[in-house]
């Protein structure tokens, strides 16, 4: 886990916690940025790119620095300014030179326009440091009280750590309970008293005080009169710079690896069987790679790389073999690729005799530039696959969402055992790696580690997209607001189309018209406290959905502004009575000032943000980076750009990456693409359950979920049961609520086992239990 964290003090506040001099403490393998009385720290294995530092002092320019260097040292100037950009970011040294220039007058918002995903710090003087997040909430930032100041860090584990801070059982019922609420999870997190900053947001820390401003508000989104044609370009621009930044940027050559990985990828895609991933993988492909050092042979030839068929390989969770790499496999007798037997250098030639250029797959006007970079033929991209099948049986055609494209070196990992979710709880639970917060991605870690060991050592993934680019079913509501009912036509028509064909005649042509078309009136009419009032009512009732109505029934449930997680059926009388108790406090609060499908829509980014975070922190191996270009900033505005119309239209998702591709010069695509068959991974996902059902009934045995008073221990074993047993019926949502329990108590087992003070030097040590007293409040 990579992270960064410093402190501002200030003046000693009555009542404030004794704590050791802040001259004492210190993270433990950091790498000091900033020095002086209020620091700033890198922690973790950081690429040298990955740090930048922008000094500007009065009477000279800005100096640029890139990697590890010499702790700036402090200056008791007021007149100084600094800027530390960590992360990927696709400003050059004159745009992050120009971008502090321009932040001398306060000004933020800039800074957050570059490509790619990273942490921005920016230091005035000497008592005022600000902190931005990003967007989506992939890159939070969190902080907390600490000696006569406040310290701050990317990381909330690390900052319970400097504090002591107790497990906050009110937050983590709140999480279960709704998870998508900010009216019910605040600015808290597990850790009570560490506080979060919300997407979009800058922390800005004076004289030791937090303060917390909106840089970026919600926009205007869907407005009418703003075409779908500027916003495709848009989105089209912004996702190939955000691809092409990261190929471009990636370390070249094995010496950029860890000692015994030499056999990995230096790029890596997911090609799974989600248009999302298929188009970054598309588009990675398309762009040239950077000029590096490429592997040669004895007689000084680039060696070419395997573009033969899929190689079937049993699926593994730890690093390739020295034996895996790209010669073993060029060695093996591969055939030609699938589909396509030409290679890049083949390619290449096809394209000298045809008397044009290679294409690069980029828009005119746009980044591509002929002759700008050589294209080293002889650098795959490891395109990894998981063989799963439908509800049907049957193979999805994967491979056909991404045909012809020679460069991609696909691989096809066989299932197994060790890969199905909760494969960890068959061995010690408290072995696995500790995340910063709990997330359901913690049961499906070992299938998501198999898929990026095989990967890349730059793994791109299409995370992200469906919260990006989809209509949130409450954005029918905003049309009903706006006065352009008739737009609601389309995708009521589909989903009453899909409700024909599962539930009959009358239901899809009667009942699914008239439940959702009243639920969204009803939802654009509603008062903001009613609507909290009348969710604190029914969580408190326990009426929450399982999802196993039709489609157009869950549509209906979602036209809400708040809307009970899956696992709130298990929780106890009294967290769901706190829980509501949030919900009714903050009916009190202003109403938001947008609408609530985009209210809607934003939160459920947010919350699935954390989720990818977490899937970082529980599966990224070491000198691995996994990227999510669609949860970018600049992805993300464009996004915004979108009318809610074209989100809501049966099929947007497939259709608007059609149109991006196409943009970025892929026409081949059949006009069906990305409509195919899903697998059934509620098929995987319970036969995971009974292979864990051991493992499952030890975990709640003595749970220190009950423990705490958050769960209703007797349902939660029968839920179980059910679900290990393979003739029981159980609802889809009911998947999702076991997920979000058992990755809650691993994750509380897990921190109890820690050791405290395991992130900093010269801290005390103080007693305290893993859990505080039942806090629900």
């Amino acid at each position: 886990m990579r992270w960064l964290t410093g402190w501002c003090t200030g003046a000693p506040r009555p009542g404030a916690p004794a704590h050791e001099p802040p001259g004492a403490v210190a993270p433990i393998a950091a790498r000091t940025l900033w020095a002086g009385p209020d620091p700033l720290w890198a922690v973790g294995d950081w690429r040298p790119e990955e740090i930048r530092l922008v000094v500007l002092r009065p009477g000279t320019g800005a100096s640029v620095t890139t990697g590890p260097t010499a702790p700036d040292p402090f200056e008791a100037n007021p007149a100084t300014l600094r800027l530390a950009v960590l992360g990927h970011c696709g400003a050059t040294d004159a745009e992050l030179a120009a971008g502090l220039a321009a932040a001398r007058g306060g000004a933020v918002r800039h800074l957050t326009g570059w490509p790619g995903s990273y942490t921005a710090v920016l230091r005035s003087g000497t008592r005022s440091t600000v902190l931005l997040t990003d967007l989506a909430g992939a890159r939070p930032v969190f902080h907390t009280p600490w000696g006569d100041g406040t310290a701050y860090a990317t990381a909330a584990l690390p900052l319970a750590d400097l504090v002591g801070a107790p497990l906050d059982t009110g937050h983590l019922a709140a999480r279960l309970a709704c998870p998508e609420a900010p009216e019910a999870l605040g600015t808290g997190t597990p850790y009570l008293g560490v506080r979060r900053v919300p997407p979009g947001h800058a922390l800005a820390v004076r004289g030791g005080r937090p303060y917390l401003t909106q840089y970026d508000g919600p926009g205007a989104e869907g407005v009418p009169g703003r075409g779908e044609a500027a916003a495709v370009r848009e989105l089209t621009r912004a996702l190939l710079e955000s691809v092409r930044f990261r190929v471009r940027t990636s370390p070249a050559g094995p010496a950029a690896l860890p000692a015994g990985r030499s056999g990995r990828a230096r790029l890596g895609v997911d090609l799974s069987y989600g248009t999302a991933s298929a188009t970054v993988a598309l588009l990675a492909a398309a762009v040239p790679p950077a000029a590096g050092p490429a592997a040669v042979g004895p007689a000084g030839a680039v060696a070419p790389y395997p573009s033969g068929p899929y190689r079937a390989v049993p699926a593994r969770t730890g690093p390739p073999s020295e034996e895996s790499g790209p010669e073993a496999e060029a060695g093996s007798g591969a055939g030609s690729g699938a589909g396509s037997g030409a290679t890049p250098a083949s390619g290449s030639a096809s394209a000298a005799r045809s008397g044009g250029p290679a294409r690069t797959g980029a828009v005119k006007g746009s980044w591509a530039r002929s002759g700008a970079r050589p294209r080293t033929a002889s650098e795959p991209v490891a395109a990894v696959t998981f063989g799963e099948t439908t509800g049907t049986g049957t193979v999805p055609a994967a491979p056909a969402l991404a045909p012809d494209v020679p460069r991609l070196r696909r691989t096809v990992l066989a299932p197994g055992p060790d890969t199905l979710p909760y494969a960890d709880l068959r061995a010690d639970p408290t072995a696995g790696p500790l995340t910063d917060e709990p997330g359901p991605e913690l049961v499906t870690a070992a299938w998501a580690e198999a898929r990026f060991g095989a990967g890349g050592t730059d793994h791109l993934t299409g995370y992200g997209a469906r919260q990006v680019l989809d209509g949130h079913p409450a954005r029918l509501a905003d049309l009903v607001r706006a006065g352009r009912s008739r737009e609601l036509l389309s995708p009521v028509a589909a989903l009453a189309g899909a409700d024909r064909a599962a539930a009959g005649v009358l239901t899809g042509a009667l009942r699914t018209p008239l439940t959702v078309l009243r639920a969204a009136h009803r939802l654009a009419r509603i008062r903001y406290p009613e609507a909290l009032d009348d969710a604190a009512v029914r969580l408190t009732l326990r009426r929450t959905s399982d999802g196993s109505g039709t489609a157009g029934a869950r549509s209906a449930d979602d036209l809400a502004w708040v809307v009970p997680g899956p696992a709130a059926r298990w929780l106890s009388d009294e967290a769901l009575s706190a829980v509501a108790l949030r919900l009714r406090l903050a009916a009190r609060e202003p109403a938001p000032g947008d609408n609530p499908g985009a209210y809607r829509a934003r939160h459920a980014l947010h919350r699935h943000a954390r989720g990818f975070r977490t899937l970082v922190h529980a599966t990224e191996q070491p000198g691995q980076r996994l990227h999510a270009p669609f949860l970018d900033n600049q992805v993300v505005r464009a996004a915004r750009l979108l009318p809610d119309e074209v989100r809501l239209q049966p099929g947007a998702r497939p259709a608007l990456l059609h149109a991006v591709l196409a943009g970025a010069g892929r026409t081949d695509l059949p006009p069906d693409w990305g409509r195919g068959p899903r697998p059934d991974r509620a098929t995987t996902v319970r036969a995971g359950l009974r292979l864990a059902a051991d493992g499952l009934a030890e975990l709640f045995d003595a749970p220190l979920l009950a423990e705490a008073g958050l769960i209703d221990l007797p349902a939660v074993r029968a839920a179980l049961d059910r679900a290990a047993d393979p003739a029981a019926p159980l609802p889809p949502a009911a998947l999702a609520g076991l997920a979000d329990l058992v990755a809650t108590e691993l994750w509380l087992r897990r921190v109890r086992a820690r050791r405290h003070g395991a992130c900093w030097t010269g801290l005390p040590r103080p007693v305290h239990p893993a859990l505080s007293p039942p806090r629900l409040s």
